[in-house]
């Protein structure tokens, strides 16, 4: 799943950059010696002598290349001593070529690892990623971001569990699943925005009554129905069952009556005709570009896709996550990708001053500036109007007071593929919600078998 490809960068008004770049600066706690291969370690990294820093990451598209770019000259600003040799890919590329850097000698200092058991897993399985808890307690990493996004660079020393252990990697930016909508075509339906799920349900059917299309999905791909199943699963099953299932770990069971009546309220939907015809066979891009351009009133998706709605349908634009049957927010989302310290690296000292530094309360303004989702601070930071200030409220809201769940293909190397076509064949009718569960039970089970 390619989440991280379809981020886009917009405009944001916010602080002069200038003042932002003064501003950055990493922790201020010391030890006694910058010498963290002495298993010391410390936050002065002034006096290390002239180091070069290789950095590899994809942050490479518009606003996301942008932040980057500023936040390396301001860092190489404050520390002239420092020269940051940059080495940036597309998302696929660089999950390729890091596999087999890793392994060589000369492999880079600081990574951008994707979350998930196949890839950052198996780096913390190989030895090849530093924990980073102990320059977490220097820089006061723990008290900067919640548990809730920690949770998703964390792994035990075998990574065998994932969601628990030592730190691996902070993120820079977030991302939430939740409902754009058309304002005038809710006014139409003389609707409010929906309070709850039950609410939404019957903003559906008003939709459908209307002849609106009530919700648009295009799921050729498999994966967008993920985006759709996983917060509507939120209103039946405990956070912590979700976690544990979306993670892979022991202590929960896909073969719940939470979990059927989940696939059951999906299920109906298609046989009310509540999406779009076809949308097993419809392009992920046609089906926002269609809710764009004026056929549908709601579409299900995450916090990348608001740029390229906004552009197409301004001020009419929307987004809002329902409160879940107990009165809370939890959903499906989870952060751009961690940067990590290799465990070659030569003097994690300065990466870790590097990550500090990108990653800081200072540098989520920069983030916000160039048009992307900061991690931390995101109420705070929201534009005044327009749909990305629903976004960074909505954002800020599940991942500081609320759940913000795991993508489910998290869950298994093979888990997305399962998934994605079970929920195909419950769309379509094919398969029972009975079946659907024993489906997703089988692959979860055998996984935590083989991984026990």
């Amino acid at each position: 799943m390619k989440r991280h490809t379809r981020l886009t960068s917009v405009a944001i008004g916010g602080v002069a950059l200038a003042l932002t770049l003064a501003a950055c600066a990493p922790g201020t706690g010391q030890a006694d010696k910058p010498d963290s291969q002495s298993g010391e370690i410390s936050t002065d990294i002034s006096g290390v002598g002239d180091v070069t820093l290789t950095v590899w990451d994809q942050e490479v598209r518009g606003g996301q290349n942008e932040q980057i770019e500023q936040l390396n000259a301001a860092f190489e600003k404050k520390y002239p001593n420092v020269t940051i040799d940059r080495v940036s890919q597309a998302f696929d590329d660089l999950n390729t070529t890091l596999r087999l850097a890793l392994t060589d000698k000369d492999a880079p200092d600081v990574v951008q690892a994707n979350n998930g058991r196949n890839t950052m897993g198996a780096f913390v399985a190989a030895d090849q990623l530093r924990p980073l808890d102990d320059y977490a307690d220097a820089y006061g990493w723990f008290d900067r971001y919640p548990e809730s996004i920690l949770q998703y660079s964390t792994y035990s020393d075998d990574a065998s569990v994932f969601g628990e252990g030592d730190l691996y990697g902070l993120p820079q930016v977030g991302e939430v699943v939740g409902i754009f909508y058309s304002k005038s075509k809710l006014e139409g339906l003389g609707l409010e925005v929906p309070s709850d799920w039950a609410a939404f349900g019957e903003a559906l059917s008003a939709a459908k009554a209307a002849g609106e299309i009530p919700v648009q999905l295009g799921n050729i791909e498999q994966w967008p129905a993920l985006h759709v199943f996983g917060p509507m699963q939120a209103d039946y099953v405990a956070p912590d069952d979700i976690i544990n299932l979306g993670l892979g770990n022991p202590g929960a069971s896909w073969e719940t009556a939470e979990n059927e009546k989940a696939a059951e309220a999906l299920q109906a939907w298609a046989n009310d005709g509540y999406f779009n015809d076809g949308a097993n066979g419809t392009d992920y891009d046609a089906a926002w570009q269609a809710l764009a351009a004026g056929n549908g009133v709601f579409l299900i998706g995450g916090s990348w896709l608001a740029a390229d709605l906004a552009d197409a349908m301004g001020d009419d634009l929307g987004f809002f996550l329902p409160q879940t049957a107990d009165g809370s927010l939890a959903t499906t989302g989870g952060t751009g990708l961690p940067f990590t310290i290799t465990s070659a690296a030569e003097n994690t000292d300065v990466a870790a001053a590097y990550i500090d530094f990108i990653t800081s309360d200072d540098a989520m303004e920069i983030i916000a500036e160039t048009g992307n989702l900061p991690v931390n601070r995101t109420a705070e930071l929201a534009p005044d109007s327009g749909v990305l200030a629903d976004v960074y409220t909505v954002f800020g809201d599940v991942s500081t007071d609320g759940s913000l769940l795991p993508y489910l293909d998290y869950a298994t190397p093979t888990f997305g593929e399962t998934l994605g076509q079970s929920l195909q064949n419950l769309i379509d009718g094919r398969l029972a919600p009975k079946d659907f569960v024993k489906a997703l039970e089988a692959d979860y089970a055998e996984f935590l078998e083989s991984n026990g």
